[in-house]
């Protein structure tokens, strides 16, 4: 597992562009709860002791995810487990609407349309191309640009900028 500042530095490198970002914290958060609507219109049952317990696919993808976050930085991991909270709670109210399936195909379609249109600005291919693990290192990524914006891991915001920097040097001088 390569560390959290390659990994964000990976990301980075093709998301410099502020028009980029805004099309990314718009995006990323539509397609994460599109997804977790997806996930949430099915529900299994469990015995944990004398009760019955009821949980989603949404909910065993996020303690994977979260799991895999915790393990790679746990102070932004924290705020991740606050933003797949929310996330859950609004999605379940979605889940349970008739029309939850194609809302949430429609709000997955625009997630990414806006994500394609920030790379057109950007002038470079999103990161999942060239590594699928950008996928799930997008929601994280979105999480440490907000605790740098918030003044918090300082080292990592210049360890990460600095490597980002280097890295789309690299990209530039391949056209």
């Amino acid at each position: 597992m390569k560390p959290i500042a390659e990994q964000l530095a990976n990301y980075k490198s093709v998301h410099l562009d502020s028009r980029n970002m805004i099309s990314h914290f718009i995006g990323i958060p539509l397609i994460v709860w599109a997804i977790t609507v997806l996930l949430s219109l099915t529900s299994f049952q469990a015995e944990l002791g004398s009760s019955q317990i009821s949980y989603t696919p949404a909910m065993v993808l996020f303690a994977v995810s979260l799991l895999y976050y915790a393990k790679l930085h746990l102070k932004l991991a924290a705020g991740m487990l606050v933003y797949i909270l929310l996330n859950l709670y609004l999605a379940s109210f979605a889940a349970s609407a008739e029309n939850a399936f194609s809302l949430a195909i429609a709000v997955f379609v625009l997630g990414w349309i806006l994500q394609f249109i920030g790379h057109i600005y950007e002038k470079a291919k999103p990161a999942f191309f060239d590594d699928i693990m950008g996928l799930i290192i997008g929601p994280i990524f979105l999480m440490a640009e907000l605790y740098f914006a918030l003044g918090f891991e300082q080292k990592l915001e210049q360890q990460v900028s600095a490597m980002a920097k280097e890295k789309r040097q690299l990209i530039n001088n391949k056209r």
